[in-house]
């Protein structure tokens, strides 16, 4: 029979984050018993949410940064992949004035604590909190994102983006008795969506089987949550919960000191070999940061979990471009935070849009569509184009709308028809800017309105990020339509640099889900769909052979 030994299921090593300190109020030491023990007030707790979630909403890790840079340097980097990284590095540096977010998308609050056992708090941790992400949500210029249900068909957008994803767990390591360590996330729809479970048997755990599904599965990503990503894969799990949670903060980079190395008594570790296998497998793809290329993911993290004999979950997570995260801890000395990139303009390479591309076409928006479309026609996918004048914003809600009057007899609406159909949402408009950040959503959500509303004459250009279905190409063929990819992440840079004016159209009782008008100029895109049925995305779909490595890793 074994001896007993307790085994960390994932035991992290010392934490090598740089923090900065926010202040020493509403902490004190007291004494009880004999022993210290760390008071924090829910005003403290409160503060630190609310300074966390406004630096994860303007500022970036330096190493995100750094990687964006580096693809600037590699001279194996596709035009597309150096288009979207200078301006991903533009947006950073836009963003990081603490006006406009990086993204229209401001996600919903996920927090994490671990508190220490001589941690004393004066009421809910989670109300605190709570508060606090309230605060930000009212006061910054971000977007509420948190809808309620009614019942189980009507919903209400709450208007605080509230309710927030809270977790406190103790924390029982030695030396952190008098610690309160936080973890704050903002997570967009594009990156939460992209969150997958797949519950697979020993079958799996095989070079060739393992390669052949993670080459379907990877693809399926595809472009929607904002690449280049920090992928995180985990294998293993005793559940399917902690398989998919772990994905979801390996791609946080939470979990980067990890062991290793596994052994008989059930330690998670981390596969570096495999990262390295996969990362070169993501960049044998084609897809690249968005539009063609190598950069698909920045990097890959592997974790290896103990699992059920009978059960095999695998789960793989994204955290995208708009990389929003930061630790943070509560001890006698102060409440801290993790130290964001506060100048990201360091980045910026000397380097103009004129050693990007040469092939950039100017499309002008304001013509009959029949111009427009005739313009299109001519351009081969993965054209780069310049948008410049009027187009409609329209998303979910609006849709189902336009749906609903086309299904009761009434005609297309005539702005459909005559503009381009832009899937975004804004965040709030600050004083004496034309826009909020407002970049493009998720264009999967409308793919199955699309037929119909071309057919009715409207949606014949649409203009969104990710990858779309079949039905679309199909509708584009049978239509005459086109479907425009733009860069998702860079979304203060739109606001800032490329929408002039932005007014509420129709359906204004949806708030930012109405139907908007905005004027564009030098509006980036590439042409993904056109109206032959090409679509660029189905040639990253075809298998690529990638060696996975054999074999327990080594120190």
């Amino acid at each position: 029979m074994p001896d007993f030994q307790y085994v960390d299921l994932l035991p992290r090593g010392e934490d090598q984050t740089e923090y900065r300190l926010l202040s020493t109020d509403g902490i004190e030491v007291v004494h009880l018993g004999g022993q210290q023990f760390l008071r924090v007030s829910e005003q403290a707790l409160k503060d630190l949410t609310f300074a966390a979630m406004r630096d994860i909403q303007h500022r970036l890790r330096p190493g995100h940064l750094q990687q964006l840079r580096n693809i600037l340097d590699d001279p194996q980097a596709s035009p597309n992949d150096r288009f979207v990284a200078l301006d991903l590095l533009r947006n950073a540096n836009i963003a990081a004035g603490g006006v406009l977010p990086m993204c229209q998308d401001t996600g919903t609050a996920i927090i994490s604590g671990k508190r220490g056992q001589r941690v004393l708090t004066d009421g809910p941790d989670e109300r605190a909190i709570s508060h606090g992400v309230f605060d930000a949500y009212q006061q910054l210029n971000l977007r509420y994102s948190q809808m309620s249900p009614l019942n189980m068909w009507d919903e209400v957008n709450t208007g605080t983006n509230l309710p927030a994803q809270i977790e406190i767990a103790a924390d029982t390591k030695p030396g952190h008795e008098l610690q309160y360590e936080l973890f704050f996330m903002a997570k967009g729809g594009g990156s939460a969506n992209k969150s997958y479970l797949y519950q697979e048997t020993k079958a799996v755990l095989n070079p060739e089987k393992f390669r052949s599904f993670l080459d379907s599965s990877l693809r399926a990503l595809g472009t929607a949550a904002c690449p280049p990503y920090h992928l995180g894969v985990v294998v293993g799990g005793t559940s399917a919960e902690l398989a998919l949670k772990t994905a979801k903060y390996a791609s946080a980079r939470y979990y980067d000191d990890l062991p290793t190395h596994g052994g008989p008594d059930g330690n998670g570790y981390r596969d570096v070999e495999m990262e390295q296998a996969i990362l070169q497998q993501t960049q044998e793809f084609g897809i690249g940061a968005q539009f063609g290329g190598k950069y698909f993911c920045h990097d890959v993290r592997v974790i290896r979990l103990p699992r059920h004999g009978a059960s095999a979950p695998i789960a793989i997570a994204v955290s995208c471009s708009a990389d929003r995260q930061a630790l943070a801890k509560i001890t006698p000395e102060g409440v801290f935070l993790e130290n964001l990139e506060h100048d990201p303009a360091r980045f910026l390479p000397e380097i103009t849009d004129d050693h990007l591309d040469d092939d950039v076409v100017a499309i002008d928006l304001n013509r009959p569509m029949t111009e427009v479309l005739n313009d299109l026609t001519r351009l081969p996918v993965k054209t780069r184009v310049s948008l410049t004048g009027t187009l409609v914003v329209a998303r979910d809600i609006a849709h189902a709308r336009i749906r609903d009057l086309l299904e009761s007899g009434q005609p297309m609406p005539q702005y459909m028809k005559d503009h381009p159909v832009y899937y975004a949402g804004p965040a709030k408009t600050p004083a004496g800017y034309a826009s909020g950040s407002f970049g493009p959503t998720t264009a999967g959500r409308m793919d199955s309105y699309v037929d119909q509303f071309q057919k009715a004459g409207g949606s014949m250009v649409m203009l969104a990020k990710g990858n779309r279905s079949k039905q679309v190409t199909q509708a584009c063929k049978d239509n005459g339509g086109f479907y425009l990819g733009s860069i998702g992440g860079p979304a203060a840079r739109l606001a800032q640099d490329c929408i002039r004016k932005v007014e509420v159209l129709d359906f204004p009782e949806h708030g930012m889900e109405a139907v908007w008008r905005i004027e564009v100029e030098d509006f980036p895109a590439f042409v993904v769909v056109d109206d032959k049925g090409n679509d660029f995305f189905a040639e990253t779909m075809r298998p690529v052979a990638t060696r996975i490595p054999v074999g327990a890793p080594t120190d």
